[in-house]
């Protein structure tokens, strides 16, 4: 079995956005072995620093209505191309439409999809 070794990231000056949490505030954010573990400001600079000045960090965002066109027009989008816009977007969650070619509405279309 393989060791996997977490890092630790320190994204410093985002406007952090957190509905949940009710905060609207331009923050540090440390993250350790994949966990949040501090939103403060002014933590410490660190050895992986990442300025987010200017930029929003919010939590994953999620679209209800996408378009993947997968199966039947893969000429327009596939789901690998979708998915990695969205994830580029900040969207961690995504529900694609049952408008496809076929209709993605029994067992064979949704197992076609869950391997693609």
């Amino acid at each position: 079995m393989r060791k996997v070794m977490l890092m630790s990231i320190l994204i410093k000056n985002a406007r952090i956005l957190d509905p949940a949490g009710n905060t609207d505030a331009i923050l540090d954010l440390y993250i350790e072995n994949g966990l949040i573990s501090d939103i403060s400001p002014n933590l410490p600079v660190t050895t992986n620093t990442i300025d987010a000045t200017d930029m929003w960090l919010t939590p994953g965002l999620i679209d209800m209505h996408v378009h993947l066109r997968d199966p039947g027009g893969k000429h327009k989008e596939t789901i690998a191309t979708g998915t990695a816009a969205a994830a580029a977007g900040g969207f961690t969650t995504i529900c694609p439409m049952p408008n496809t070619d076929p209709v993605t509405d029994n067992e064979i279309v949704v197992i076609y999809l869950i391997k693609s």
